[in-house]
C-alpha cells in the first residue's frame, strides 16, 4: 500500500534550520542538469521557484535561475553539459539522475550539488553515507529498487496470468547491477520470471521490441532511467499494439504515455525538499553535513482505459490506493 507519510527526520531538521532573515549578499545563482528530457525541467523549475519564494529567495531579486540542461538519455552529452554549467560558476547546481550527478562530480568538487532524485547515492558511490554525505553532493534519493519491487507486485496482482516480465535497462547506468539483482531476487516470490532487455540508445528500441516478442513476455516494466523514460510513448504504443500490460516506475505524470500503472515516490515532495537544501546551502550550510533524504510518500497511478483495452479488471483493493 502506498505510504502517505511525509519525508523523515532530516527534512524536519532542514526546515528548522531555514533562517527567517532576508538572504544576505548579492543575486545568488542556481543551475540545473538532468539526464532526463525537458519534461523533467518543466516538472521541477516552476514549483521549485515557488518554494524558494516562500523561503525568502525571490527570482530576479535575490536569486536567478541560470541555464537548465537536459540530455534526454544521451549520456555522452553529460560531461560537456556539466563542464558548461560549472564554468558559469553558480552557487548551487541542482541535478536529477545518477549519470548527471556523476558527471557533475567529475566537473567540480567545490560547487554544492543538490540531488533532486537519485536512486541509491550510497550504492552508486555518490555519497559516503545518507547521514553524512561527506562531499559537495547532498539532496534526495529516489528508492528505485523498492519502487520497482512494488510495481512488479502490482502488475502481477492486476494481471495474475503474468509469468514473464520484460524489463528495459541501460547497462551504462550506475544503478543497473543493483536493479537487476533486486528484481531477480524478487521474482520467485511473485512467481514471475524477469527478462532484462538492454538498450543503450534510441535506435536499440526497435530490436528490443522484437526481442520481447521472441521472449513471449506477458508484461513490461519501465524503470526510472533517462533513456528509457524518454522513449515511454514508443514503449507504450508497442505495449498497446501487443496487448502487454505496462508498468512504469515513477510518479503519476508518466500516465501521459498510457501505461496500465505507475508507481513511485510522489512528485510533489521533491521541489519543496530541493528548495530547503538550496536555502540551507545559500545561507552557509556545508553540503557534506546535510543528510540525504529518502522518500516515504509514494503514489500509485492507474489507467482505466488501458485496463479495459487489455481486458483486465483492477481490484478494488488496488484502486483505493491510487493517487490518480
Amino acid at each position: 500500500m502506498p505510504d502517505r507519510r511525509s519525508f523523515l527526520v532530516a527534512a524536519t531538521s532542514l526546515a528548522a534550520g531555514a533562517a527567517l532573515a532576508q538572504p544576505a549578499g548579492g543575486l545568488r545563482r542556481i543551475a540545473f542538469l538532468t539526464a532526463f528530457d525537458s519534461s523533467a525541467v518543466d516538472a521541477l523549475v516552476k514549483p521549485l521557484l515557488a518554494e524558494l519564494d516562500k523561503l525568502g529567495w525571490h527570482e530576479g531579486r535575490t536569486i536567478t535561475l541560470l541555464e537548465s540542461r537536459f540530455a534526454s538519455g544521451q549520456y555522452d552529452r553529460l560531461p560537456a553539459m556539466a563542464a558548461e554549467l560549472v564554468a558559469l560558476k553558480p552557487d548551487v547546481i541542482l541535478v536529477a539522475s545518477a549519470p548527471a550527478t556523476l558527471a557533475l562530480m567529475k566537473a567540480t568538487s567545490t560547487i554544492p550539488i543538490v540531488m533532486v532524485s537519485v536512486g541509491d547515492p550510497v550504492a552508486y558511490g555518490i555519497v559516503r553515507s545518507l547521514a553524512e554525505p561527506g562531499g559537495n553532493v547532498t539532496g534526495a534519493a529516489f528508492m528505485a529498487d523498492e519502487s520497482a519491487r512494488k510495481a512488479v507486485a502490482l502488475l502481477k496482482e492486476i494481471a495474475p496470468r503474468t509469468r514473464i516480465v520484460a524489463v528495459f535497462a541501460h547497462p551504462e547506468n550506475a544503478g543497473y547491477p543493483q536493479l537487476v539483482r533486486v528484481l531477480t531476487e524478487t521474482a520467485p516470490a511473485l512467481k514471475v520470471e524477469i527478462k532484462i532487455v538492454d538498450v543503450r540508445a534510441a535506435a536499440d528500441f526497435a530490436p528490443a521490441f522484437a526481442a520481447i516478442l521472441r521472449l513471449r513476455a506477458d508484461a513490461l516494466l519501465m524503470i526510472p532511467e533517462p533513456l528509457i523514460i524518454s522513449q515511454r510513448f514508443a514503449i507504450a504504443k508497442f505495449a498497446a499494439e501487443n496487448k502487454l500490460p505496462l508498468a512504469i516506475v515513477g510518479n503519476k505524470r508518466l500516465l501521459d504515455a498510457g501505461p496500465l500503472l505507475t508507481y513511485g515516490p510522489a512528485r510533489d515532495v521533491y521541489p519543496a525538499l530541493a528548495a530547503r537544501y538550496v536555502d540551507r546551502i545559500l545561507r552557509g550550510a556545508n553540503p557534506a553535513k546535510l543528510p540525504v533524504e529518502q522518500p516515504t510518500k509514494f503514489e500509485l497511478g492507474l489507467n482505466d482505459a488501458t485496463a479495459t483495452a487489455l481486458g483486465l479488471t483492477i481490484p478494488q483493493s488496488i484502486r483505493i490506493q491510487a493517487a490518480e
